[in-house]
């Protein structure tokens, strides 16, 4: 029996992999076909053969009309919704076609009994264990039939063999009908996952959305600040922020390790703590005070880390910097270079000590902050630096470098999200002296 179970589930899973690909509406059809190609092909192969019995022709080809009305009526089906509650007459029209065409081509003798269990696993796979019990119904009718076309007495070695033909494919019903309870419980699980998936994915989406920092225009006119956060179908923890300070603006990229809401959270958390220090103008003391409220909290620093950069930049050009293990800041330099801002210190949840770091952006420069999604943007996995900071230099504009970073995030298919952020200062203009 346990051949007879693995036999099953393989002509199971082989059907239903050849079934994915068929619109549901026309999965009776195509079923129909194979089990009416069966049918036709044994009739024709019977009367070609020599070495194949026809001991009736009439109700072989009999059979053969049978299977191919039930064929018409899948198509009908296909075609008019209101038939599909007609389904069971199709496969219980095979159970006679192949009684007609077994009694046809040699009664016991008859090679081509096996097509009825294509009938069984057709009727089997519908949910509910009544189903089970409709394809020994169908079975019983097929090895039956003979015996109202002939009146020959039957011995008791056929009936005990016609017994245990019936308990062979009422065992590969319960099987197949196991299988198909088991798939349609799984595929409930899957879509329920999916939905709370969705739900999660939507939540952390406003969580994201709200992370994201007030128009520039509320920033001094000395600076023109653009920005961009494409999030991946997964929403991950990017976020960056700038807001005013008492010497010029402060510009913050961060990116949570983990995805969902409780990345946001934790993203959240870190952006309000770093705003906080708006008074303190050392930012390496802003990620100590982000690392001392995570540790704090509720929030697992454990499993979670931030990695940030933070940095405040004078109307005059002057940065004071501090990186959490981010290690994506650049400045652009007027003249075409790239200096990358970087230091050996660790994200926050994992650090403990932060320091702070001067750098000078002059007229022209543009100081540019990216989050590690940007990297994968790029082809070569070894060269996506070099390859990310020749873009930089090839693009002078802060919009422009916020505009192609942005449109590369948008044409690909990521995991993780893509933030920039790009800044430079303004010129001032001199009135020229009469």
């Amino acid at each position: 029996m346990g051949r007879v179970t693995e036999g099953a589930d393989a002509v199971g899973r082989a059907l239903n992999t050849a079934l994915r690909r068929v619109p549901l509406e026309k999965v009776p059809l195509f079923r129909q076909s194979f089990i009416a190609l069966l049918i036709v092909l044994a009739a024709v192969l019977s009367a070609t053969l020599p070495w194949l019995i026809v001991t009736d022709a009439i109700t072989m080809w009999l059979g053969v009309a049978v299977a191919v009305a039930a064929l018409v009526f899948a198509a009908l089906m296909a075609r008019h919704a209101e038939l599909r509650r007609w389904e069971m007459l199709v496969p219980a029209a095979d159970f006679v076609a192949v009684g007609l065409l077994r009694y046809g081509t040699g009664d016991q003798r008859s090679v081509f009994l096996p097509i009825v269990l294509l009938a069984v696993i057709w009727v089997a796979s519908w949910p509910g264990r009544r189903n089970v019990l409709l394809p020994l119904v169908g079975t019983c009718v097929t090895l039956l039939l003979p015996y109202l076309f002939s009146s020959e007495g039957r011995g008791p070695s056929e009936l005990i063999r016609l017994a245990f033909a019936l308990i062979v494919y009422a065992t590969v019903a319960a099987a197949v009908n196991e299988l198909a309870r088991q798939a349609k419980a799984r595929l409930e699980r899957a879509r329920a996952q999916q939905h709370a998936v969705e739900r999660e994915l939507n939540r952390a989406a406003v969580v994201q959305q709200s992370l994201l920092p007030p128009d520039a225009s509320t920033l001094p006119d000395a600076f023109a600040v653009f920005g961009a956060c494409v999030p991946a179908r997964e929403v991950g923890g990017d976020f960056f922020d700038w807001y005013p300070t008492s010497s010029g603006i402060a510009v913050t990229v961060g990116d949570v390790m983990g995805k969902g809401v409780g990345a946001g959270m934790i993203a959240a958390a870190v952006r309000s703590v770093i705003r906080s220090s708006v008074d303190d103008g050392d930012p390496a003391e802003a990620f100590h005070r982000a690392s001392v409220g995570l540790t704090t909290s509720a929030y697992d620093t454990e499993t979670q880390f931030t990695t940030s950069f933070h940095a405040r930049i004078d109307a005059d050009g002057g940065v004071l910097w501090a990186d959490a293990g981010h290690g994506l800041a650049f400045i652009r330099r007027a003249a075409g270079g790239v200096d990358r801002l970087n230091s050996a210190d660790l994200p926050i949840g994992v650090g403990t000590a932060w320091h702070r770091h001067r750098s000078q952006l002059n007229e022209g420069d543009v100081f540019v902050c990216v989050s590690d999604g940007v990297l994968d943007l790029f082809p070569v996995e070894l060269e996506a630096l070099y390859d990310l900071e020749q873009l930089l230099a090839a693009t002078p504009e802060p919009a422009r470098i916020v505009e192609v970073v942005e449109g590369l995030a948008r044409e690909r298919e990521r995991s993780d999200d893509v933030t920039v952020v790009a800044t430079t200062l303004v010129p001032t203009s001199v009135p020229v002296r009469p």
